[in-house]
């Protein structure tokens, strides 16, 4: 069976070399015929150089595009080779390279995207915001697939060339999720399994560099989750909290023209309109908005 093992890397000249040594000597072990792809994303240290002294096949954007853009260049590349199977993994070294075939063998066993859980596994070291992160993001995916999903923001997991073909990444932000949303919806195959979790060997995190920044940062993409993938709840929100007050401040403007005589000033009865119709139009764009999506 051929199979492709994608890594995706920024400035990880530290790790990369090792992480490509230890998948082989991981899948050397198996009956597997493997390529083990490195994508580059526009690193300014020795990753590029690292990683194809190591023996991966390296592919290298031009400039720093992130993480999402780099997932869609791994898949579109992946697929040049035609294989059965992708696997993704981190380039830090947190993902153990021989719990691979792990996931290849759960593909192998009938399903389509095997995701790795760190939340059903161990984990090593993961900073608290982080961790708490993760959970919120997994609870809004498991919220919109109907599926218990405990961590929708792995890096690692092993999925099918028809996956790759058939679901389409289309978000800037948040592909983790979007594979997992869009697989489930396309009825997919989707199975995760414990996986252990390492510290991170050299240097920090590129996801956490402010806390504060970080948590501002994922609550953006939970919102931009329900806004894609679920516009009622999204915009009927934002459209029943305009509603709400405008029929609060109706309710108020009825009872002093029933208590005193008089509804009040104009630009309080204006304002009521105002909210009321801006509800009802938000939430009317919701539902055209999930019709679309649908």
């Amino acid at each position: 069976m051929k199979l492709i093992i994608t890594i995706p890397a920024y400035n990880e000249e530290k790790t990369i070399g090792n992480m490509v040594t230890n998948i082989k000597m991981a899948m050397n072990k198996t009956k597997y015929n493997y390529k083990i792809l490195v994508v580059n994303d526009g690193s300014t240290d020795k990753t590029e150089a690292a990683a194809k002294q190591s023996g991966a096949v390296v592919y290298s954007h031009p400039r720093n595009y992130g993480l999402a853009e780099t997932f869609k260049t791994e898949i579109e590349k992946a697929l040049s080779f035609n294989p059965k199977i992708i696997v993704h993994i981190d380039a830090d070294a947190q993902y153990k390279p021989e719990e691979i075939p792990k996931l290849i063998a759960e593909v192998e066993n009938g399903h389509d995207l095997v995701l790795g859980s760190r939340f059903k596994g161990k984990i090593e070291q993961m900073p608290i915001i982080r961790k708490l992160g993760n959970k919120a993001f997994s609870r809004v995916i498991s919220q919109i697939t109907g599926m218990r999903i405990s961590d929708a923001q792995t890096g690692f997991r092993a999925f099918t060339k028809e996956v790759a073909e058939n679901v389409p990444i289309t978000s800037n932000h948040t592909y983790t999720q979007e594979q997992i949303i869009r697989a489930i919806n396309q009825k997919f195959r989707v199975k995760e399994i414990p996986i252990y979790f390492a510290k991170r060997a050299y240097g920090k995190s590129r996801l956490i560099k402010n806390p504060f920044r970080y948590a501002v940062k994922a609550w953006i993409d939970i919102l931009r989750i329900y806004r894609d993938f679920e516009p009622l709840k999204f915009f009927g929100l934002f459209g029943g909290l305009f509603f709400i007050m405008g029929f609060l401040i109706g309710l108020f403007i009825l009872y002093s023209f029933i208590t005193k005589g008089h509804v009040g000033s104009l630009p309080r009865v204006l304002l009521s309109i105002l909210f009321i119709s801006v509800g009802v139009q938000i939430i009317l764009f919701g539902f055209l908005a999930d019709m679309s999506k649908k």
